[in-house]
């Protein structure tokens, strides 16, 4: 193998050896058992970690044979990057529990939680942005130690996350931050100048808002009896029949989370709850 090969698979062999230490440094003695059993319920959920491992063994022992520019050695390079970023998130996450003491150590253990954990870094695995993965981390720790909602809702909050994508997340954070607001109000804040209703953009903040409101996430405020029933509202007399269809960005129906999307928020989204509370 020529100096230049050498060079970049030494360069790749360092990297891989600096994911798999740091991997190795997610269990403090103070819970070793509990969080092993986390790391290897994340890890075992991501079919490709496995092969990564083995990959890079393999390329160790045939370092002298192995060109550079192999199938082998390209899909490593790809999958090392995101070696990394899960390092850093079962670190961040086993962290968390750390912080937390032994309170959750019983939690974390448990088969029910595990299963959670399994769940969540599949939907981790096909998520796209940091911003996502972010998500779901705090979901995880959330879940380890709040107790405002089920597991059974957690796992819809797990779906939530792969099923919706950043343009849905910012809605929701507006709508968190100004309940009561506006479709109006709400593109305004996040994109700034109101486009054409027969734009691109148009069609895809109503299918935005049908998402959320459909989903069960964000609905029409309504005004509540003391136990909590919707109260009918009251007949409005017709007016002339207009022209035009209504608005993506009408300005008159005011919008709020539901009580699935409020706990969603204080799931998910630690930075928005800290910064409003």
């Amino acid at each position: 193998m020529d100096d230049n090969n050498s060079r970049v698979t030494g360069d790749k062999l360092s990297g891989i050896d600096k994911i798999q230490r740091e991997l190795a440094d997610i269990s403090p003695s103070t819970k070793k058992r509990a969080l092993e059993k986390f790391g290897l319920a994340a890890l075992g959920s991501i079919p490709w970690v496995g092969g990564f491992i083995s990959a890079a063994a393999s390329l160790k022992t045939e370092e002298n044979t192995l060109k550079t520019d192999t199938l082998q050695t390209k899909w490593l390079e790809e999958h090392e990057v995101k070696m990394r970023k899960l390092g850093e998130t079962l670190t961040e996450i086993s962290q968390g529990f750390e912080r937390l003491g032994k309170s959750v150590d019983e939690r974390i253990e448990s088969e029910e939680f595990l299963e959670l954990v399994r769940k969540s870094f599949r939907t981790w695995d096909a998520a796209d942005t940091d911003e996502k993965r972010k998500y779901i981390a705090n979901l995880i720790g959330n879940a380890s130690s709040t107790h405002i909602c089920s597991d059974d809702i957690v796992r819809l909050f797990i779906d939530w996350l792969g099923l919706y994508h950043e343009s849905h997340f910012s809605v929701i954070r507006e709508i968190y931050k100004q309940p009561g607001v506006t479709r109006y109000d709400i593109w305004t804040v996040t994109h700034g100048a109101i486009p054409r209703e027969d734009s691109a953009e148009a069609d895809l903040y109503k299918l935005l808002i049908r998402d959320l409101s459909t989903g069960g996430v964000i609905r029409q405020a309504r005004d509540t009896n003391t136990d909590g029933q919707f109260i009918k509202r009251k007949a409005v007399p017709k007016r002339a029949v207009s022209k035009t269809a209504e608005s993506a960005f009408e300005t008159t129906k005011s919008y709020v989370l539901t009580e699935l999307g409020k706990q969603f928020v204080h799931y998910t989204m630690n930075d928005v709850v800290t910064r409003i509370e």
